[in-house]
């Protein structure tokens, strides 16, 4: 079962499935970014004649090796591609589109994967699910309009420059896929997440869609200026070329280009920039005053005081990290204040103590996952919070507490993902039980019914109410779920001391977390 599609750029031929879904892989929506392109802003992608053959995955943007296992990924900064998958073409069909945006920070990741495939969404929703690939790391976001000069602004946004350019793609072709460019959801979870937060924050994003989902990914903040500038000066500076000589850096080869950034980003010495590991989270979004104005939730940005958002985390997003440390559920007191330490100094005791008192028959490794997880959710409630001082569109919080049976990931970070494309069957984080297929149900029909209605409620949910400051209304997803008011609020209060602060801002869990 094939059929042909007419895009701005050309047609392009789809294959279908046995749940009868049509799939459009690898679709070009900006030219290459390479070259004179680098570090500018995306323009669309070139036309063709013929009918291009869709059935298989475009290419990822360059990044770390161990990021990409799947050898069937080609790796090129000709990256702007995007995947479709549709009950119906060319039928009128006028189908909410929910448009997926991929993990891995602002670092790595790709919209081309199999836990992320959107067959069995779209066929069990009847909706248009879209994923796409863009610009990262220094190739999305090193900010060269005040080194290099005006014809680089948007050099420090232009992996979102990248998706705004994809959602235009969206809102002039995906009619013909059978779908209703008015209807638009964005959805991502962590740096996909992050994502969606940013989106909300830009103006040329404003109109390209009309609801968001952030899952276990706050961004609240973008990247200042002034560090941004200091970042590329310093890394033009270490490189040996001379100031201002943007044309260098898009003539070096993309491979070089990656790996002398990773070499000076663990070597500088400079107290206003943070080095190794998390010195790299500097390549996020820059509030450059043009195409991000301003942060994004800090306060919550007048762009989109009217798009409805639901927002949440998982309860143990920690356990992905910590799982596979060797002995770590043997771990002893010592060793847990030691970790809890580096991020909550003085005030690990007083947090621990109140953890330990509400979750009485949990172990040292379980405290150390609730907690270590704690400013995700924190970062997460602030969010919520500047949306509802808004008074506009509703925001709904929940917090996934469905734990796998898999080793000790118990309800880690990523593991609502596979129930909400419905490919659960294909994870292997997911584990055997028996109600997985019922947690399914639960987060496709959620995220769909939001999707179509603007509203998350349907028969599967008990009634869930906007969050708000004083109910604080957070729907449980778990088997079953169920709606609470400021769930583990006293553990909330207890952060009220702390600042919860992104990775480039000084010490967080995410950071220290071995393997991470």
């Amino acid at each position: 079962m094939t059929d042909t599609v007419t895009t701005t750029q050309g047609k392009v031929q789809g294959f279908g499935g046995s749940n009868g879904v049509f799939t459009f892989l690898g679709i070009p929506y900006g030219a290459d970014t390479a070259g004179a392109r680098r570090f500018r802003p995306p323009i669309p992608a070139k036309p063709w004649t013929g009918v291009r053959n869709t059935s298989t995955y475009g290419p990822t943007c360059p990044q770390g090796g161990s990021t990409l296992a799947r050898k069937d990924l080609s790796v090129h900064e000709d990256c702007l591609v995007l995947n479709v998958w549709t009950p119906g073409v060319n039928d009128h069909g006028k189908r909410p589109i929910m448009v997926w945006l991929h993990g891995g920070g602002f670092q790595a990741g790709s919209g081309s994967g199999p836990l992320t495939s959107g067959g069995n969404l779209a066929a069990h929703g009847d909706v248009v699910v879209v994923s796409l690939n863009h610009r990262l790391n220094i190739f999305g976001f090193l900010y060269l309009q005040e080194v290099c000069g005006p014809e680089f602004n948007g050099s420090g946004v232009a992996g979102m420059l990248d998706v705004v350019l994809a959602l235009e793609w969206i809102r002039d072709n995906i009619e013909a896929f059978g779908g209703d460019p008015a209807n638009v959801t964005i959805f991502g979870e962590s740096g996909g997440g992050r994502k969606v937060s940013v989106l909300m924050g830009m103006p040329a994003a404003r109109g390209l869609f009309h609801r968001g989902i952030i899952e276990s990914g706050p961004h609240p903040r973008g990247i200042p200026a002034e560090t941004a500038t200091r970042l590329a000066s310093r890394f033009i500076e270490w490189l040996g070329f001379k100031t201002g000589d943007g044309e260098a850096l898009q003539a070096l080869p993309a491979d070089i280009l990656f790996k002398q950034f990773g070499k000076f980003i663990d070597q500088v010495d400079d107290p206003h920039l943070v080095g190794g590991r998390a010195g790299r989270w500097l390549l996020s979004p820059v509030v450059d005053g043009i195409y991000l104005p301003a942060d994004p939730f800090s306060p919550a940005s007048p762009t989109s005081h009217d798009i409805p958002l639901i927002i949440g985390t998982n309860k143990d997003e920690a356990a992905l990290f910590l799982a596979n440390v060797p002995d770590i559920d043997k771990i002893d007191e010592a060793q847990l204040i030691k970790r809890l330490e580096k991020v909550l100094g003085d005030r690990t005791e007083a947090i621990l103590n109140i953890h330990r008192k509400n979750r009485p028959k949990e172990s040292r490794y379980d405290l150390l996952c609730a907690i270590s997880s704690e400013d995700r959710r924190m970062m997460s409630i602030e969010t919520a919070e500047e949306k509802a001082k808004q008074c506009g569109a509703p925001v709904y919080m929940y917090l996934f507490t469905w734990e796998s049976n898999k080793g000790l990931l118990k309800a880690a970070h990523t593991m609502e993902i596979p129930f909400i494309f419905r490919n659960h069957e294909a994870s292997g984080m997911v584990g055997t039980r028996e109600d997985r297929h019922k947690m399914a149900d639960i987060m496709s029909d959620t995220w769909v019914a939001f999707a179509r209605n603007d509203d998350p409620n349907h028969p599967g949910l008990p009634n869930w109410e906007p969050y708000d400051l004083e109910q604080r209304a957070t729907m449980i997803l778990d088997v079953p779920p169920g709606l609470a008011n400021d769930p583990w609020g006293e553990e909330r209060l207890a952060w009220k001391d702390i600042p919860v602060k992104l990775p480039w801002e000084g010490e967080v869990f995410v950071t220290a977390m071995p393997g991470k």
